[in-house]
């Protein structure tokens, strides 16, 4: 009886042996897709996991949602022209990137400035200056923005980054920015995105409600981060700029010349520039943050380091300050109304630790409890991984 059951138990254990090695093959990678991405884009369309060239100023329409899978690549060529990813209002761009697989766009010289990056336009509130509640869009587009929708939504960007964007469009009033967002709504997702060595901004926010969370501008020849135009987003949360080599604000801030009753709030805030960085033209933007035309807001646990002094050719001065009030305005209606209120900030390698006006004449004095500074500050807290790291650099690092 013993032997039969010990024969039983040796058939049934190769049976099982037989099934497990036949049901569960090796995995194999897909085979990237591959194509070109150009014109306006005017029915859902999912991208496989790829590598796609991107040529000319692409448009989502409105009513359209266009998908791109993990791991996809999109190259441009700044040898074919104008080139960009424009969502329209009403359109949506969703980018499911993860840690490892993000999903990135980059362009084929690496050199900043070679193409316009990500411009998203949605469909929620702004506050042009004046006090309207539109305004056109400086992207090269000439496209009008603002809206009354504040949860409006415009995608899903995650995990996704943006390299060597900056350039103009057609007659564009300006360089254009890694990633551009016109009056784009709370609905919105953005989150581990960054922004890499762009010849302008490396995010700029006109207007809207959206957040940003978990994001990195590294090497951006402007500001890590700008706005304008009564961007209002509250949920922002670790922010990492790092500027090395050119580059002028950590965070410039205004509201167009509106003494808003509202202002964003981001927390977990790290601003760094590198030993030997110089502002852009060579002239007084060396501060970490810059609030000008009634800027304001909450901001919180926050790391600055390396904002010293910059001295250009010819031997002028420019003194680097943790935060500098550019005009009266700001310094009157948001400064003294604790409109602007930095909490928590630990401040190393900066020449002026204390606030201060861009001329003698702004005598910039915070009310008490709106500028504390603290030695346990930690700013922002970002894992690496594939999704931000560029030829085998660390951005988080």
């Amino acid at each position: 009886m013993k032997t039969k059951l010990f024969a039983l138990a040796l058939a049934t254990g190769l049976f099982l042996n037989s099934c497990s090695s036949s049901d569960n093959p090796t995995p194999t990678t897909p085979t990237p897709a591959t194509g070109e991405i150009s014109g306006t884009i005017t029915a859902n369309k999912t991208y496989a996991y790829g590598n796609y060239t991107l040529k000319g100023i692409v448009k989502i329409n409105a009513g359209v949602t266009v998908t791109f899978d993990a791991g996809s690549t999109i190259t441009i060529d700044k040898a074919t022209g104008d080139n960009a990813l424009v969502v329209l209002k009403g359109g949506k761009l969703i980018t499911n990137g993860t840690a490892d697989k993000p999903v990135v766009f980059t362009e084929k010289s690496k050199l900043p400035g070679s193409w316009g990056g990500i411009i998203v336009y949605g469909d929620a509130p702004v506050k042009v200056a004046g006090g309207g509640t539109s305004g056109t869009s400086e992207d090269g587009n000439k496209i009008a923005y603002g809206g009354a929708v504040a949860n409006d939504n415009s995608g899903s960007l995650v995990y996704t980054r943006v390299e060597y964007a900056g350039s103009k469009l057609a007659d564009g009033d300006k360089e254009n920015n890694g990633f551009t967002f016109y009056s784009v709504g709370s609905g919105t997702v953005l989150d581990h995105l960054v922004s890499y060595k762009g010849a302008d901004d490396g995010y700029e926010f006109f207007g809207g409600t959206v957040s940003l969370t978990n994001s990195i501008s590294y090497g951006n020849y402007d500001d890590s981060f700008d706005w304008q135009d009564g961007w209002q987003g509250q949920t922002n949360t670790n922010w990492y700029a790092y500027q090395t080599g050119k580059g002028n604000y950590g965070m410039e801030i205004e509201a167009s010349l509106n003494d808003n009753a509202f202002g964003p709030k981001v927390s977990n805030i790290t601003l760094r520039r590198a030993a030997g960085n110089v502002p852009e033209v060579g002239d007084n933007q060396v501060d970490a943050f810059q609030f000008k035309r009634e800027g304001n807001g909450e901001y919180s646990n926050i790391i600055i380091d390396g904002y010293g002094n910059f001295t250009n050719a010819a031997g002028t001065v420019y003194t680097g300050s943790a935060v500098s009030i550019l005009d009266a305005a700001t310094n009157d209606h948001q400064v003294k109304t604790s409109k602007i209120k930095l909490l928590n900030v630990k401040i190393t390698n900066t020449t002026n630790v204390l606030p201060i006006g861009a001329t003698s004449a702004i005598v910039v004095a915070f009310p008490t409890g709106t500028f504390v500074q603290s030695a346990t500050a930690t700013g922002a807290s970002l894992t690496g991984g594939a999704w931000a790291t560029v030829d085998g650099v660390d951005l988080t690092k």
